[in-house]
């Protein structure tokens, strides 16, 4: 049984649970106490050190980044589908995982962990003030620019057909609204959301349908 050490409510962890259920791969899941600080338990380190979720450990190996699990998985499970065998087309995957890790971390990501979770969570401290929360926005409405510019001419990003390119990037997309960067202006991102959430097997994470959720939860 592949172990996925993940938090709820960690996008990067939903996509692994989502790629999971698109290909009903079983995953025994146990759930880090994110904002408790769990994941820097010595319990925990000793299995990632970086101190991160999602963690996967399948046996002998062990994975800690998001798009590094979500290759394996679909490589192992569905490399026709979900990846694919062609060197070529791996790289027009690979360059959305790391617009994923760049631009959609940086922003839409960032934005939304100030706003709604009291911080940044990207690495570079849990701390969010006015400047940092505005670069992020700057930077998320940007990177749907780019993506709805993208998405005008393909339904979606990589190879004619859904991949872990789309899984990557379209959590935090989703969830941009979290961090007060709307998506109305963006038809073909909304529409490309909507398919996403059509697929045989989608499951939500919370927020999609109420993205204010967390802040009334912290008037109480």
């Amino acid at each position: 049984m592949l172990t996925l050490y993940s938090y709820k409510e960690s996008g990067n962890s939903y996509k692994v649970r989502l790629l999971a259920s698109l290909l009903t791969i079983k995953l025994s899941i146990v759930e880090i106490d994110f904002l408790n600080d769990e994941q820097h338990s010595e319990k925990f380190l000793a299995i990632n050190p970086k101190g991160e979720v999602p963690t996967l450990v399948d046996g002998s190996l062990v994975l800690a980044d998001s798009a590094a699990i979500l290759v394996y998985l679909a490589g192992k499970h569905s490399p026709n589908a979900w990846w694919s065998t062609d060197v070529a087309e791996q790289a027009q995957i690979t360059e959305w995982l790391a617009f994923a890790a760049s631009w959609v971390q940086y922003g839409v990501f960032t934005a939304r962990a100030i706003l709604s979770f009291g911080g940044a969570y990207n690495g570079i401290g849990t701390g969010g003030n006015e400047q940092t929360l505005q670069e992020a926005q700057t930077r998320g409405v940007k990177s749907l620019r780019i993506l709805d510019q993208r998405l005008a001419s393909n339904e979606w990003l990589a190879l004619g057909r859904p991949t872990i390119a789309d899984l990557a990037v379209f959590v935090y997309v989703a969830l941009a609204p979290m961090g007060d960067i709307s998506l109305e202006p963006f038809e073909f991102v909304k529409a490309w959301i909507a398919r996403i959430e059509q697929l045989p097997g989608f499951v939500p994470i919370e927020g999609l349908d109420d993205p204010l959720y967390r802040r009334r939860e912290g008037q109480k």
